[in-house]
């Protein structure tokens, strides 16, 4: 689990024009932290620390320490709203967590050995990632920045599901919570299409001995 620090100060004065000179000062985006016994607090959070840390993919599935007026928070990124067209922060939702209390969180799948796939390397096949995210549930200490599936021993015909990923001590897949039904497929190894076979060549053929006739 990463370490991501972000510190912020309660916001008093609410609503979209608040907001919107809060963002147009260009120091803090505005933001809400709720959840757990608490009531929801708006708040508005450091700019620069804020967007180093949305640049790392693991700040998304990490517990974050939120740091209000002095007071700590632990939370996690339930959502962030963007402008349409320009590269700000609109708002952000966090959510807070308790250590005795098990999260659902979205972490990303990421794919190791691909270099040395024996259906890509030696039986002429191509990857196709079907899932680039996993829902998972476990406590916030057992939260893991992402989840890895190595597939250098993966052949070429061959489909990976949820069941097949190694989950770290603690952590427990959302989907297969549900039943086996829900055992989605995560990727594949399938034989590369070839454009321009023989069947294009065959209707090729046929073309130019109609034009001969």
């Amino acid at each position: 689990m990463s370490d991501f620090i972000l510190k912020a100060s309660v916001r008093n004065d609410l609503g979209k024009g608040a907001s919107r000179r809060l963002r147009r000062a260009n120091q803090q985006v505005p933001a809400v932290v709720y959840g757990g016994e608490k009531g929801a607090q708006s708040i508005s959070v450091e700019k620069t620390a804020f967007y180093k840390a949305i640049e790392d993919e693991s700040f998304f599935s990490s517990v974050i320490k939120l740091v209000i007026d002095g007071t700590e928070e632990q939370v996690v990124v339930r959502d962030l709203q963007r402008h349409p067209f320009k590269p700000l922060l609109t708002h952000a939702d966090f959510l807070r967590v308790d250590a005795t209390h098990e999260i659902t969180m979205n972490v990303p799948l990421h794919v190791v050995g691909e270099e040395k796939c024996v259906g890509i390397k030696d039986q002429g096949g191509e990857l196709h990632v079907l899932a680039n995210e996993v829902a998972i549930s476990c406590l916030p200490k057992d939260l893991p920045d992402f989840l890895e599936v190595d597939i250098s021993n993966v052949e070429l015909g061959t489909t990976l599901h949820l069941s097949d990923l190694t989950l770290p001590a603690g952590v427990t897949s959302v989907d297969l919570s549900h039943g086996e039904e829900h055992d989605n497929a995560v990727l594949s190894i399938t034989k590369v299409k070839v454009r321009g076979g023989d069947d294009e060549e065959s209707e090729g053929e046929g073309e130019e001995e109609s034009s001969a006739e």
